[in-house]
């Protein structure tokens, strides 16, 4: 055997008696064990959850906490650039970090409909697996239960994240003061319009994909810049826009962003416009908005543009003392308009 790398191999779908999820996998007994023991120890296996008590004891740093939870029901389970494996550990993980935390440990529980493939399932565990170590996390603990057929959709996983605060970090989206400089750290709408495009079978000249990532490297780079960010946030469901309106509405301060700086990709903005969907309001899932004050802007810009995903970072506005609790944005015809809160779902099921 010759010129054969390490990256050609992949992790073989374990022997089972069957091929798809059964009732039984659920009934606590042998074939419970058997899909604990050959599909998810494989994958997430350490010597805490090794233990398989009905909670992890885990070491932790002395400080504050930071702790989420979070349920995924993306459809379709695979998407282009990524899976509701990956998916729901870099959400997980960007709550936690949006904090300036640390994340540490993660805790995931999965619900899978009878008749399930077992090699999706092992496809969504590898793909789990591949973005616990890149986020340099931990999944201790975890459940599953098993559900008749049409009593879920294939899968959905509910996960909880824990993580430190460094001391002198604080970070609230009640922050925000005039003057703030608002950064975001990429193009907007990608993760929202992959979904739909692949779920409504859509094509165009180029891939619309998804960004799903990690951030809490790019999270630790800004604060290796200044720890006096004032608030973060991941723009997910109710993309961008809303994210904006949760901060003017918590600090009672206004926003006026400038629409010329806020980055879409062609592909994407192709897709919104035949959709008729305006990508402020798209959900992203490897991007985050930054409030830093206006002294540190340029500082905190350059320490994202020189990280991975933090390469085309932008500031695309300010808060100001005028229109308390709204958001105002400049279009590029020389009017302002109002960018308010979304009424209902454009995008079900996108996470």
């Amino acid at each position: 055997m010759t010129n054969v790398k390490p990256g050609d191999f992949s992790c073989p779908l374990p022997i089972m008696d069957y091929e798809t999820i059964q009732l039984a996998h659920g009934s606590g007994g042998r074939l419970s064990a058997e899909l604990i023991s050959r599909f998810f120890l494989p994958r997430f296996g350490n010597a805490i959850l090794n233990r398989l008590e009905d909670q992890a004891v885990v070491d932790f740093p002395r400080g504050r906490l930071a702790l989420t939870t979070d349920s995924f029901v993306v459809d379709p389970l695979f998407f282009p650039g990524g899976d509701i494996g990956d998916l729901a550990i870099n959400g997980t993980v960007n709550d936690v970090c949006m904090s300036g935390a640390t994340p540490l440990y993660l805790a995931a529980a999965f619900i899978l409909e009878e008749g399930l493939p077992l090699a999706t399932l092992h496809r969504i565990l590898l793909s789990m697996e591949k973005a616990a170590q890149a986020a340099g996390v931990q999944i201790v603990t975890g459940d599953t239960k098993v559900v008749n057929r049409g009593g879920c959709d294939k899968l959905f996983i509910t996960t909880t994240g824990v993580g430190r605060v460094p001391d002198g970090v604080n970070i609230s989206a009640a922050n925000l003061q005039p003057g703030d400089r608002l950064i975001v750290s990429g193009t907007i709408a990608d993760h929202g319009m992959a979904i739909l495009t692949s779920r409504e079978g859509l094509s165009f000249h180029s891939r619309v994909t998804s960004d799903t990532a990690a951030l809490n490297g790019l999270v630790e780079a800004m604060l290796l810049a200044t720890s006096d960010i004032h608030a973060l946030r991941d723009p997910t469901r109710g993309g961008l826009a809303t994210t904006l309106n949760e901060f003017a509405a918590a600090s009672r301060i206004g926003i006026l962003l400038d629409e010329a700086a806020i980055s879409v990709r062609p592909e994407v903005r192709g897709a919104c416009e035949v959709l008729g969907i305006d990508p402020l309001y798209v959900a992203n899932e490897g991007k985050l908005v930054a409030a830093v004050p206006a002294r540190l802007a340029a500082k905190v810009l350059a320490a994202m543009r020189r990280h991975p995903l933090g390469r085309e970072a932008a500031i695309i506005g300010e808060a100001v003392a005028e229109n308390r609790g709204l958001v105002a944005m400049r279009t590029a015809f020389g009017a302002t308009r109002i960018v308010d809160m979304p009424v209902g779902e454009q995008l079900p099921r996108i996470c």
